[in-house]
């Protein structure tokens, strides 16, 4: 059985006080038997802090982006090497931000997916449609896409530590969100091109999580759901006692 996950995308928020502050206020509430792997993803500056900060508890520390390069005249970027010496576990790779606002191709996101692959770091890999394209009815075929080209060259031993996202970006940060079951037939889309790719053990045991203006009072919709493993969760994560609920819900 697949152990849900629950992300925290803080986003370009929070400064290291800020951060520090939320982990102090989570600490205590936290259960020795959550339900769910917790990860949170502060931005770079908060990265060592928080990791330091949550190194005795649950909570499974993640970076929002990386390059694909080890090293080099790269001004500005952070490698899987220095994000392995934080002690991430976890990174987003490919989220609308990403795409939309810093142009990131489908090959770039591939570029990163196998770096982090290549040193132990478990890709986050976030897939979705804008609303003009879900109107024109090319949802499926643009995030079977998506999944196929993040994956391209990704071996049967290593897609298991892969965890997909499917985002729909006409719902991040808009208050809309889908219908339960409509993410949860995109997602089991996302889940039949894993099979025809991997098979059907390989594929069963990834996890795809939903993102997309989740909330404490709308997470329930989703859970239930057969094929949704979680959820990547921007806004509503960024208080403790809302990330928990939904976490828990």
């Amino acid at each position: 059985m697949r152990r849900k996950i629950v992300a925290a995308n803080w986003k370009m928020n929070k400064t290291i006080p800020e951060a520090l502050a939320f982990v102090d206020e989570i600490r205590p509430k936290l259960r020795q038997d959550e339900e769910a792997e917790l990860v949170i993803c502060p931005p770079f500056t908060a990265l060592y802090s928080v990791g330091m900060a949550i190194k005795d508890t649950c909570l499974k520390l993640a970076a929002q982006d990386v390059f694909w390069e080890e090293s080099g005249a790269y001004t500005g970027e952070v490698s899987p090497v220095m994000l392995t010496d934080l002690g991430c576990e976890y990174t987003i790779v490919g989220h609308s931000e990403r795409r939309g606002y810093f142009k990131e191709s489908d090959m770039d996101v591939n570029r990163k997916v196998r770096a982090l692959l290549d040193h132990g770091i478990k890709p986050i890999v976030c897939v979705g449609e804008t609303l003009e394209q879900r109107e024109a009815g090319e949802t499926d075929e643009l995030v079977t896409r998506q999944v196929e080209m993040a994956l391209d060259g990704v071996g049967m031993n290593d897609v298991s530590s892969v965890v997909i996202a499917y985002e729909p970006i006409w719902a991040i940060g808009t208050g809309k969100s889908a219908s339960g079951e409509d993410a949860n037939r995109v997602i089991g889309l996302i889940r039949k091109t894993l099979k025809a790719i991997y098979g059907d053990g390989i594929a069963n045991s990834v996890r795809i999580q939903y993102g997309g203006s989740v909330k404490p009072d709308n997470i329930a919709e989703f859970s239930r759901q057969p094929e949704i493993d979680g959820a990547l969760v921007g806004g509503a994560s960024l208080k403790a006692d809302s990330f928990l609920a939904i976490a828990r819900g």
